[in-house]
C-alpha cells in the first residue's frame, strides 16, 4: 500500500524534537503531523487525528510517556525515545515497536522504522527506498567475548537470556556470555527467525520443540511466556 504514515513526536526537549523531525523528513511516506512538547498536547492530537506512529519520550513532566502509551489505542504504535535505559523493560511490556536511547543515530532510527514496516498493518509502506532499508542479508552477528569479537550464526542460537546488563546466548554446543542488553541484541536479530516472549527471553522460532499458552520448550528448557507478550507470541506461532 502506498500511503502516508501519520506520526507525531512527543518530547519536552527541543533539540530531541529537532533531530527526530530531521530524521522523519528523510523517510518517504513518513508524515509528521505535529511536534508536541508534552503528553497533554499530544493527547489533543491523538484524539483528533488518526495517528499511526508516536515517537515518544518517557521522562516528561506532568504525564510520563509510559502513562501516555497506556492510554493510546492499540492500533497506534509506539517507538520510545529516551535517555534512560532503565525504562526499557517497561517500554517493551507495553509492546512498543522499539526503544531508542538518546543520542539517537540515524541508522538506529532506520532500524526502528524497518521494524514498524514489518508489522502486517494497513500503515505499512511498500515504497521505502532500498538505500534507506538496513541490510538484513547477514545470517550472523558478532558479540564481544574475552576482548575479541565472536561470530555467532543465527541458526546456532537456541534462545537468549537476560542478566541485567549481560546476556547469555544459548546454543547447542555452549553458552556465550557477553556484556549487552537484551533490548539491544533484539534489534540485531531478524524478526522472521526470533521472537521476544518475555522481558528476559528471546527465542529462536525454529528451535521450538513444543509450546503452550504459558511456556515454550526448547532443548528441554521450559521458557515462560509473559502476560504482556502472550497475544503477540501466540498470534505469531499459531500463524506458522
Amino acid at each position: 500500500m502506498n500511503r502516508n504514515i501519520d506520526c507525531i513526536i512527543v518530547d519536552d526537549e527541543p533539540m530531541a524534537r529537532e533531530i527526530l523531525t530531521t530524521y522523519i523528513s528523510k523517510i518517504p511516506n513518513l508524515n509528521l503531523i505535529k511536534n508536541c512538547s508534552c503528553a497533554i498536547e499530544a493527547l489533543e492530537v491523538i484524539n483528533s487525528e488518526n495517528i499511526d506512529l508516536i515517537f515518544l519520550d518517557i521522562n516528561m513532566p506532568e504525564i510520563s510517556g509510559l502513562s501516555l502509551a497506556k492510554s493510546t489505542h492499540k492500533k497506534t504504535k509506539i517507538i520510545f525515545t529516551t535517555a534512560y535505559r532503565e525504562y526499557a523493560a517497561d517500554g517493551f511490556d507495553l509492546q512498543a515497536i522499539d526503544y531508542l536511547l538518546k543520542p539517537i543515530a540515524f541508522d538506529r532510527f532506520l532500524q526502528a522504522i524497518n521494524k514498524y514496516l514489518e508489522i502486517p498493518a494497513p500503515a505499512a509502506l511498500d515504497n521505502l527506498t532500498t538505500e534507506n532499508k538496513l541490510s538484513t542479508n547477514n545470517n550472523f552477528i558478532f558479540v564481544r567475548v574475552d576482548r575479541k569479537m565472536l561470530k555467532i550464526n543465527f541458526d546456532a542460537i537456541l534462545y537468549i537470556e537476560s542478566l541485567s546488563d549481560y546476556i547469555k546466548i544459548h546454543t547447542l554446543k555452549k553458552t556465550i556470555v557477553t556484556r549487552e542488553t537484551i533490548t539491544n541484541i533484539q534489534t540485531k536479530l531478524p524478526t522472521t527467525s526470533f521472537l521476544r516472549i518475555h522481558r528476559s527471553f528471546i527465542i529462536s522460532i525454529s528451535s521450538i520443540n513444543s509450546y503452550t499458552n504459558e511456556y515454550i520448550e526448547i532443548n528441554k528448557k521450559t521458557i515462560p511466556i509473559s502476560r504482556s507478550y502472550k497475544e503477540e507470541v501466540l498470534n505469531k506461532l499459531n500463524s506458522i
